[in-house]
């Protein structure tokens, strides 16, 4: 079990990807805090772990209001004494409140940005501490094709958002390498998950978006569990301010 001893904090761990890691990080012997806004998926899912008689619990949080992150961070220490790995994976995917830049309102801006920029920023903020306090740690970014390519042109909030991961994981690879922590990102493609249930119910769409991977199917939750364990153990400790494409070669074409 690579993740034996360590304590991981796993955001947006009710459903799809982060669901995924939170129960592979666990089952690779981590001490999962599973944070989520869902409080009834989020439970289940560490009653689950639980019942294979792993180490979880849950933490109700709202990575955009600073405060229930600080308290979350807490709960972590307060309950494991110590923050090992933090996996960024929460955000929101809002089509129906996007569109051309100057048509959107501004309130929905600032929530997908308040979610998908500021709780990832938050969350860091509030982890690093007890990384240096521990002599180092892992934080794992979830990025998007959208932020590191003009592929979304109907989604600028939720583009820029995710761009902005890109860079965040840049700068705080530099500032954190000489303490040990180290920072990457993965960026899934077309996965097939609640998020992306929206445009893939359609059964046409769905055809098309599958035809556009290389590797000829859509992305699934597991097809992530395996980079993440690899970015927060000791396998991938001269690895950071890197980006991992997990896309079944659509960023390829």
């Amino acid at each position: 079990m690579r993740l034996r001893e360590r304590v991981a904090v796993v955001t947006g761990s009710a459903k799809g990807l982060g669901r995924a890691v939170a129960q592979r990080f666990a089952r690779e012997g981590a001490s999962v805090i599973a944070a989520d806004i869902d409080e009834r998926e989020g439970e289940a899912l560490v009653q689950i772990l639980k019942g294979e008689g792993l180490e979880a619990r849950f933490v109700a949080t709202d990575i955009s209001d600073e405060n229930s992150v600080k308290q979350l961070m807490s709960a972590a220490t307060r309950e494991y004494g110590r923050i090992d790995i933090l996996y960024n994976n929460a955000a929101v995917l809002c089509s129906e409140q996007e569109g051309l830049l100057h048509e959107m309102k501004s309130e929905s801006w600032n929530y997908i940005l308040g979610i998908n920029l500021s709780g990832p920023f938050y969350c860091s903020k509030y982890a690093i501490p007890s990384m240096l306090k521990n002599g180092g740690g892992s934080i794992i970014h979830t990025g998007s094709p959208t932020g590191l390519t003009g592929c979304a042109p109907m989604l600028p909030a939720y583009s820029v958002s995710k761009g902005g991961i890109a860079a965040l994981t840049l700068v705080m690879a530099a500032a954190y390498a000489p303490h040990n922590i180290r920072v990457n990102s993965i960026v899934p493609g077309t996965m097939d998950t609640p998020m992306n249930r929206y445009i893939l119910n359609d059964p046409q769409t769905r055809e098309a978006f599958r035809r556009d991977v290389p590797l000829g199917r859509l992305g699934k939750p597991e097809d992530i569990e395996g980079i993440a364990v690899f970015l927060a153990s000791d396998e991938s400790s001269y690895c950071t301010g890197s980006t991992y494409m997990c896309d079944g070669g659509l960023t390829n074409l």
